[in-house]
């Protein structure tokens, strides 16, 4: 048979070389209709394990056969018809034989011109509904449209179950901009799929989706086709308010969770399943034998109530985006649109986050976009070329970490990573980000050598193009989904870093006062007996907390790789030990910035924290546990019932010292308002195992105080001195204040007051009579 194309264009394409294979296969026109007779049309395919092809018509009921031409495994046919849609080809391969719709008939690309101007640009907020595998529509055929942005790949393919791996069966197509793209019909939700690219010189990279969805758990690394708008959400009251919600004004104390340690399941137990199979799912970890990880959903019947007795407002969660290494933390992301299949699909993911929300706790996922691993199925060199990552290793790497830099000036990858975050909060309704080291994203000499980096334009050391990336980012998270969190992980002294862009900062709404954490693990680490010369670690941060929107962090960099838990960090005896945690977690509830706890600090855990190994639940069968546990759900519920405590975190106006010069003592004492209310609170911290019976300190007003809170309570496991419910003030000027209280301040111990107004007024009321 004589082909009706050159017979080099065949070899392109039998050789995997051609950009566009539209060009040869599908349906091409050969001869206009004249004179009512019908169009003449050649249908071509590549099938490289075929015998026998042949087109079918399935609305004439009709059957083709179809020609080998040139190559053995090329097929072809001329048909005369007025208009030819929706054949399909019976292929024959041995004794097997299949019959489908040709992926070369549908032309019609769901990337626009507009998509391709916008994402060139940087501007496409939404991409990731445009790149990737998408369940769609076309012409009446149900598929999957694929779109990878690979611009100096020679040619992409698909692989996948649906053509058992072979990159020669689906070559895609070369659009605008460098995005490849393909329908491929008759697959669907659950295909297992990699793009199979070659650059110029032939090296094929097989790489996971960038923008997948969902990705096989690990040791497999394929992408697999998933729908995330089947779930239907039951937070709308939630979302709701969040909108119209100053989330600074609240009062926000975190759980920071990495799910994988938190609690593990012993395999041998059925997993919970939504679809009530009862098959078990065993996610089990190598490490770990007889156990495995426990499902969203089953995290959801757990760690929900859990949180929610302990009174956190937030549950933090440590990277959730797919992660090829179970032993890390989760900050060597592979799969930046991908919740971990770990513990589930990503449906299972929504589900605990919709949970969340119905009993009020709302939702923090880690973010990184400051730099990605090398694993060869993911970002690195992902086209042939330094595509996501800066060429120089002087700027594309990080040695110290063994990680590869985003290169933010080039359009394309700002995009990615804007898009991805904005992602994370429209599909899975995420209540905020914490952006993982952001000081090594700032400044372009982070843990590098002299030699080891380039400067700016300007000749400095600050890389401006990832705060404008930052920049553009926060601003755009509050503008599409206000009242939500955006919280940086920074550690240095870049100004303005949680101040809004519109007056040049970085837009965040909160940091993470790292200075605090450092100053006060430090203080708390020392003997008492030394404190006394240490008193500017805990009154420092006062001088500049209105600087920034601060977090205070207790996190989990600070119990592990040998730095120990945060009870074993305490000096003195275990009694000690426990009554300085005591007293820094009260303290740190009563000190302006909100609030964030790494799971275990909660019950005291000894051990440093294991990936491989569940928290020591066992511990909270003994009493101090048990009573540490007690006294964080307390802090929590007294922090949440007092706007003093939380409505004014980052104005002077919130915070005033009463004594903070006691160094001799060591004890501080200070007042916090509340915004637009007369109430205030008073704090007075001894950390020191010193008691001290008759200790006074000025007050603002005259009255009875309160005592809402006492570390050192016997319930917390405390010697349980204290004020016998609280103290009349004395007419005696003290502290430069008019009235004065004489205080019991108890070992080791915090004491939080206020002003009972009520109490106050009924006893000044006169009595009848008088």
């Amino acid at each position: 048979m004589t082909t009706t194309i050159a017979p080099h264009q065949i070899d392109k394409i039998v050789w995997n070389h051609h950009h566009d294979p539209f060009e040869v296969l599908g349906c091409h026109l050969l001869e206009e209709s004249d004179n009512g007779k019908p169009k003449k049309w050649a249908i071509r395919t590549y099938q490289p394990n075929a015998q026998t092809v042949s087109v079918i018509f399935p609305d004439s009921r009709t059957e083709i056969p179809m020609q080998s031409v040139h190559n053995p495994h090329f097929f072809e046919c001329v048909v005369e018809a007025p208009e030819i849609a929706n054949y399909q080809l019976r292929i024959q391969e041995g004794e097997h034989e299949r019959v489908i719709y040709d992926p070369y008939a549908f032309r019609s690309p769901k990337l626009t011109d507009l998509d391709i101007h916008l994402f060139a640009e940087g501007n496409h907020h939404r991409i990731y509904e445009k790149l990737g595998a998408h369940p769609t529509e076309v012409d009446g055929v149900k598929g999957v449209y694929f779109a990878v942005w690979a611009p100096n790949a020679r040619n992409v393919s698909l692989l996948g179950d649906f053509n058992y791996w072979d990159g020669r069966k689906h070559q895609m197509r070369r659009t605008g901009n460098g995005v490849w793209e393909l329908f491929i019909p008759d697959i669907g939700v659950g295909e297992h799929y990699k793009y199979e690219i070659k650059n110029n010189d032939g090296h094929i990279y097989e790489k996971s989706d960038p923008y997948g969805f969902q990705q096989e758990v690990r040791p497999k690394t394929a992408s697999i086709v998933t729908d995330l708008d089947a779930y239907t959400w039951q937070d709308q009251d939630w979302m709701e308010q969040r909108r119209h919600t100053d989330t600074l004004t609240k009062a926000i104390s975190v759980y920071e969770v990495h799910l994988g340690s938190w609690l593990h399941a012993s395999s041998s137990e059925p997993a919970q399943l939504p679809n009530g199979d009862t098959e078990p799912v065993v996610i089990v970890s190598d490490y770990k034998p007889g156990a495995r990880f426990l499902t969203y959903r089953e995290l959801a019947d757990k760690l929900i109530p859990y949180v929610k007795e302990l009174g956190f407002t937030h549950i933090e969660l440590m990277p959730i985006a797919e992660h090829p290494f179970d032993g890390s933390w989760g900050y060597q992301v592979t799969g930046y649109f991908a919740a971990t299949s770990r513990y589930g699909s990503p449906q299972d993911f929504m589900y605990f986050i919709d949970q969340c929300h119905q009993n009020g706790i709302g939702v923090l996922v880690d973010w990184v976009p400051g730099h990605f691993p090398k694993d060869g199925h993911g970002l690195a060199f992902f086209d042939g070329t330094h595509l996501y990552e800066h060429a120089d290793p002087r700027k594309g790497e990080h040695k110290e970490w063994g990680t590869l830099v985003f290169n933010y000036s080039r359009n394309e990858v700002r995009n990615f990573l804007v898009a991805n975050a904005l992602f994370w909060f429209d599909k899975y309704h995420i209540d905020g980000i914490r952006v993982d080291a952001v000081a090594s994203m700032l400044y372009l000499d982070y843990c590098r050598k002299d030699g080891e980096w380039v400067t700016n334009q300007y000749g400095g050391r600050e890389n401006i193009e990832a705060a404008d990336f930052l920049r553009q980012v926060n601003h755009l998270i509050f503008g599409y989904y206000p009242g939500t969190l955006s919280i940086a992980e920074e550690s240095t002294d870049w100004p303005m870093v949680s101040w809004p862009t519109y007056v040049g900062g970085l837009g965040f709404n909160l940091k993470w006062n790292m200075g605090w954490m450092h100053d006060m693990l430090d203080y708390f680490s020392m003997d008492p007996w030394f404190r006394q010369f240490h008193q500017n670690n805990v009154t420092f941060s006062i001088w500049y907390h209105h600087s920034e929107n601060f977090m205070l962090a207790l996190s989990h960099d600070e119990v592990v790789h040998g730095k120990s838990p945060l009870i074993g960090k305490m000096p003195g005896d275990e009694w000690q030990k426990f009554a300085n945690v005591r007293c820094l977690l009260t303290y740190m509830y009563a000190h302006p910035g909100k609030k964030t706890l790494f799971m275990s600090m909660e019950f005291g855990q000894w051990s440093e924290w294991n990936v491989w190994g569940d928290l020591e639940w066992h511990l909270l069968q003994f009493g101090p546990h048990q009573n540490l546990k007690q006294l964080v759900s307390d802090l929590n519920t007294l922090y949440r019932n007092e706007p003093a405590l939380y409505s004014q975190d980052f104005g002077q106006e919130g915070f005033e010292w009463v004594d903070c010069s006691d160094n001799r003592h060591s004890v501080v004492s200070f007042i916090r308002r509340a915004k637009d209310s007369e109430e205030f609170i008073v704090t007075i911290c001894n950390f020191t195992p010193q008691p001290h019976s008759h200790y006074r300190i000025g007050v603002p007003e005259m009255g009875f105080y309160t005592e809402l809170f006492n570390s050192d309570a016997r319930q917390y496991g405390g010697s349980n001195m204290g004020n016998l419910g609280g103290k009349w003030t004395d007419e005696w000027s003290y502290h430069g204040r008019p009235y004065s209280l004489d205080l019991c301040l108890p070992p080791l111990g915090v004491l939080v007051l206020k002003l009972d107004r009520q109490k106050t007024a009924a006893a000044l009321q006169p009595s009848a009579g008088e």
